[in-house]
């Protein structure tokens, strides 16, 4: 396979591409000393830091903020030559993880910052326009943010309304419209802006462009929001009234800011997972602690088997999400330039598995769980925000499906030449035509696992078969009406991500056997094993539904809901 070519797409294709995921990503010697180094430092540091403070306060303090800043962790990912540590995207998401660990609050203000705010300048700037802003931002003297969000237009970015016309002068655009809950809307002096540069006409495709916009050209910002979490982090309202923008500070190509915000976003979801995993690893320890402190009918609570079955469902799941984090983040560094279905897996899957977790947790803790004195309240605020961040989870998973049935749906010798670009905003799939669908996908194997894996290789082979078939079933099934299909595309990614998790976690637990042995990796090869199992189980129900399934009833229910304005059956 290419660089260039997607594990999961190809999947879809009804390729097993084991050469982008065998070996298993390892950081280089020089690489992972000065990685242990820095998160040693930033460990220290968050040690710090007063999570609890933070969210009675709703404000990161000047003191953390400027700890910050010392550590470099405004300027991770940002190259050398700019000012900042260059981490790789490995690097960068384990320094991450370790923030989110200890506080959501800092980690999304950091993570707003540069996995998004400025990560557009990174990736589509001019040498100009990288030279002028990314000093400052690497710093911490300038914070950047993302401003795409409006109140008509959040997954469904074709409804934007922000325009941004050509000054009289002709030296520059003038932008009129508002962004809502904006990360860093407060504190942020630097703003990736997207606004339409086409006329807004019923039905027609609008042409969106990216712009930097600083807070000296006019921008406004309104009072913090109230939120449920993440209360120190600044989440604002901004507002564009007649706010000039020089001609210079246009980025990328005019009316392609559609894919600058697409391309910005892949890379950011890598973030929340991350940060996920971090905080699912600081929440396990934390339920470990209190099985191991509270006691029942005089034992400790840790003796009883629903405890052992919550805290190895944590610990398997956690170790699948670091898995594909990892894998995604170590085929980047390889240079895989489409990782827009894995990225989006990973939030997927990194913000479920992370909810479930702070759930069981504070189960664990029992009343003091639901008690402000302690943290496990807050930390299940934290954690919310993470389903609708960047992609609600809904949108995600309709991006997985029909993203990845776009391939098969091209490659099918009679498939209408309609179809082209699957979503529009984060998952809206633009009209195409399906005429007939043949299935054409052969079956492949997953052959570079370690031999003691061979039973979870064969499972994760047969469903990645059925992911082929599903796909080309739909495509049958629902022709041009696939894009309505929601419940089968759920299926469908589901399914995908299963697929994806299962691989990361065998290609990862093959790399330690082979580092450390059979009996030195006996206790990934346990989590590896238990996590397949789990997942056959889930993808075997998935494949079922293909076909039987209560999809229709369950959509005439919801109707009649609807049209009672609720529950309608009352007892008395």
């Amino acid at each position: 396979m290419t660089r260039d070519s997607s594990f999961m797409k190809s999947l879809f294709h009804g390729v097993i591409a084991d050469d982008l995921i065998f070996p298993y990503p390892s950081i280089p010697p020089e690489e992972r000393e000065n990685l242990t180094l820095m998160i040693d430092s930033v460990r220290k540091f968050m040690d710090t830091v007063d999570s609890k403070k933070i969210d009675r306060e709703h404000r990161i303090s000047d003191e953390v903020m400027s700890g910050a800043r010392d550590l470099g962790l405004f300027g991770l990912n940002i190259p050398t030559e700019y000012g900042g540590l260059g981490l790789s995207q490995t690097s960068y998401a384990r320094v991450m993880q370790e923030v989110a660990a200890k506080d959501n609050s800092l980690a999304v203000t950091l993570g707003a910052h540069q996995s998004i705010g400025l990560k557009g300048i990174l990736m589509f700037g001019t040498e100009a326009q990288k030279k002028k802003y990314l000093p400052r931002l690497a710093a911490g003297e300038q914070l950047a943010a993302f401003a795409l969000t409006e109140p008509g237009a959040g997954s469904d970015a074709a409804g934007i309304t922000t325009r941004a016309e050509l000054s009289a002068d002709g030296e520059g655009y003038v932008l009129n419209g508002s962004k809502i809950w904006i990360t860093n809307g407060g504190i942020a002096d630097v703003f990736t802006v997207f606004a339409r540069t086409s006329p807004q006409e019923e039905g027609s495709k609008p042409r969106i462009t990216a712009f930097i916009v600083e807070r000296g050209h006019g921008l406004k910002h309104g009072p913090n929001e109230e939120k449920l979490g993440i209360r120190g982090s600044s989440t604002t309202e901004i507002f564009f009234e007649d706010v000039k923008v020089p001609a210079g500070n246009v980025l990328g190509e005019v009316g392609r800011g559609f894919r600058v915000a697409m391309e910005v976003l892949n890379n950011g979801r890598l973030g929340i997972a991350a940060g996920a995993t971090g905080a699912c690893k600081s929440l396990l320890r934390m339920a470990v602690e209190r099985c191991l402190e509270r006691k029942a009918f005089g034992r400790n609570i840790a003796d009883f088997g629903m405890i052992k079955d919550k805290i190895a469902r944590m610990t398997i799941e956690t170790y699948a999400l670091e898995s594909m984090t990892y894998l995604t983040t170590g085929l980047m560094d390889a240079g895989v330039t489409d990782y827009s279905l894995e990225s989006a897996i990973c939030k997927i899957f990194g913000s479920e598995t992370l909810w479930r977790v702070v759930n069981e947790t504070l189960q664990i803790a029992a009343g003091i769980g639901y008690m402000t004195e302690y943290p496990y309240e807050r930390l299940l605020r934290d954690s919310r925000i993470n389903l609708i961040f960047e992609g609600t989870n809904e949108i995600l998973r309709a991006f997985v499906a029909l993203s990845g049935m776009q391939g098969p749906g091209k490659n099918l010798t009679e498939i209408a030449r309609a179809m082209r670009e699957p979503i529009k905003g984060f998952g809206v799939l633009s009209d195409y035509t399906i005429q007939r669908v043949r299935t054409a996908l052969g079956r492949e194997r997953m052959t570079r696992m370690h031999p003691v894996l061979m039973k979870e290789a064969v499972a994760f082979s047969d469903f990645a078969g059925e992911l082929g078939k599903a796909s080309d079933k739909i495509l049958r099934r629902h022709g041009k009406d696939v894009a309505e299909m929601q419940l089968a595309q759920k299926r469908l990614a589901e399914l995908a991500i299963e697929l994806y998790a299962t691989a990361a976690t065998i290609s990862r637990t093959s790399a330690a056997i082979e580092q450390h042995g059979e009996v030195g990796a006996a206790r990934q090869v346990d989590l590896c094993t238990a996590f397949v199992a789990q997942s056959a189980s889930r993808m075997n129900r998935l494949v079922r539904q293909m076909d039987d399934n209560d999809d229709d009833l369950r959509k005439r229910i919801a109707g009649k809901t609807y049209e009672d304005l609720g529950y309608p059956f009352d007892v008395l």
